[in-house]
């Protein structure tokens, strides 16, 4: 499999020898002496050029981790090989938290980097033509287009559809990685702009110097490096939906002018001599807490109380993990036309008990992510552990695989010849949407008639399964079962269950 890989490294004895072993391995390869003149090759004109970068972590000046910062803001997604001398646990995860795709140690043997040059070539291929097949695919997307069977995910479509019917600022609130970009996307697409411009911007990926002129626009000759005239995201989205990513992360003196634009509906381009009046529909999201920024003089009350009108909380995937079946085969779809020759039947009962046992810090961009990876490298036609390594050494002993699964059917495996530890599993479309499961196992909710059990009886086995999760700490409990400690009580005491012990009252005495 042919391909250029760009060598980023200061030692001109290393860029020498991986020059050597990556055009013994059938690749174009090019080099650059340090993280600057690297970050140029992959974001300037012969970009296109890269398929893979070998990226040393410890350079002078912008070192590898400096490098993957800067690809991340810039939305490069090229895959990206780390090496190093020091090859401790810490710094293998500091790169892979800021996007590395493989990591090797100094030096590393041929084998090793090719295994690692093909994996991340095969990545980057069937990923390009994921990107192709989503863009001639592209169009409005609407509420019916998230995957999800989760109640919480039901109240936040309750919520957009009704956003979607007024031209009110709305407030996207959640951690990063749970999708807030796809419901503003959906509020857009179901609203009356649904066919006017959607345009976003990352406050938290512009520069401060830069955060206003690319916000409202300047004039050529404003300032230095202004050599044309640019209108600014405000006026780009004109008639349509302005999205503002990470809010939390504008400077104060740009909060000042954007709620003077939110306000007014006009804006002041830098150098310019008057206003550019703007019709827009504001999206702004967050993974901060906005509230908690006003009181510590992060951000401007005023503000708060414009961007705030109408919020929207978006869950992290590990309070709706009945979701995460449903996502796994959507994600998996989402690769099989990129790579025709061969399609996978599924994922086997552990595989799936793994991920659902995961809290997913990275939420569905992480999973996404690893089913991706997984799918792509996987050399047989079912995903199993063994395509999961990094949360299978995470979860490892955690899992109860001899349970079934929430939410899909699992295939007899005798019919497949395969151990039961293999089974298939596809999402079934007519499960139960809401079918309580623990991190670590299930309730059951069919009695031995076949009928499904009494509301009481489910709810006692949960919060009692919940009091033992989380160690008898209540406040907790009361927060992952969604109601207050005072309820929580009320119920442990209508159950006759110690609240200190989490057993029944007559045992605990």
């Amino acid at each position: 499999m042919a391909g250029s890989i760009l060598i980023v490294d200061d030692d001109p004895v290393q860029r020498r020898l991986l020059e050597a072993a990556v055009v013994k391995f059938g690749h174009t390869a090019i080099v650059a002496d340090g993280g600057e003149a690297g970050l140029q090759a992959i974001d300037g004109p012969n970009a296109r050029d890269v398929s893979v970068v070998i990226l040393d972590l410890s350079m002078p000046g912008l070192d590898g981790i400096g490098v993957l910062k800067a690809m991340r803001e810039r939305g490069i997604a090229i895959p990206v090989i780390v090496q190093t001398a020091q090859g401790g646990i810490e710094t293998v995860v500091l790169a892979m938290r800021h996007g590395a795709f493989d990591f090797v140690v100094k030096p590393a043997s041929p084998d090793r980097l090719q295994t690692a040059i093909t994996n991340a070539l095969k990545v980057e291929a069937v990923e390009g033509e994921v990107k192709r097949s989503a863009r001639r695919g592209s169009g409005s997307l609407t509420f019916k287009d998230l995957v999800t069977h989760s109640p919480t995910m039901e109240r936040v479509i309750r919520l957009g559809q009704k956003a979607a019917a007024s031209h009110i600022p709305i407030l996207i609130e959640g951690e990063s990685g749970v999708g807030k970009e796809l419901v503003a996307r959906a509020i857009q697409g179901t609203s009356d702009r649904r066919s006017r411009p959607f345009v976003t911007v990352n406050c938290g990926a512009i520069p401060d110097n830069l955060v206003e002129s690319i916000l409202f626009g300047h004039e050529k000759g404003s300032f230095t490096g202004a050599t044309d005239k640019h209108t600014g995201k405000f006026v780009e989205a004109h008639s349509g939906t302005l999205f503002l990513d990470e809010i939390g992360d504008l400077p104060l003196d740009v909060q000042v002018k954007l709620l003077r634009a939110v306000q007014d509906g006009e804006v002041d381009p830098v150098g310019g001599r008057a206003t550019v009046k703007v019709d827009i529909r504001l999206i702004s999201a967050t993974h901060r807490n906005l509230l908690q920024q006003v009181k510590d003089g992060k951000f401007r009350e005023d503000l708060f109380y414009r961007l705030n009108v109408y919020p929207i909380f978006v869950p992290p995937l590990r309070d709706r993990k009945e979701d995460i079946p449903l996502l796994v085969e959507h994600f998996m779809e989402k690769v099989a036309p990129a790579d025709p020759r061969r399609r996978l039947r599924g994922i086997s009962r552990n595989a799936l008990a793994l991920l659902q046992a995961y809290d997913w810090p990275g939420n569905i961009r992480q999973l996404e992510n690893a089913v991706f990876r997984a799918s792509v490298l996987c050399e047989d036609d079912v995903l199993t552990e063994e395509e999961f390594p990094q949360i299978r050494a995470q979860v490892e002993g955690t899992v109860n695989l001899d349970r079934p699964v929430a939410g899909v059917k699992v295939e007899d495996p005798s019919a497949h010849d395969e151990p039961a530890s293999a089974a298939i599993v596809a999402v079934d479309d007519d499960a139960v949407s809401g079918s309580a499961q623990g991190g670590f196992g299930l309730l059951q909710v069919l009695d031995e008639r076949g009928n499904v059990r009494p509301l009481a009886s489910v709810e006692l086995e949960m919060i009692k399964f919940a009091i033992d999760h989380y160690n008898g700490q209540m406040s907790e409990v009361a927060r992952r079962l969604g109601i207050g400690r005072s309820t929580l009580y009320r119920k442990l005491k209508e159950y006759g269950i110690d609240p200190e012990t989490g057993r029944p009252e007559r045992m605990a005495s």
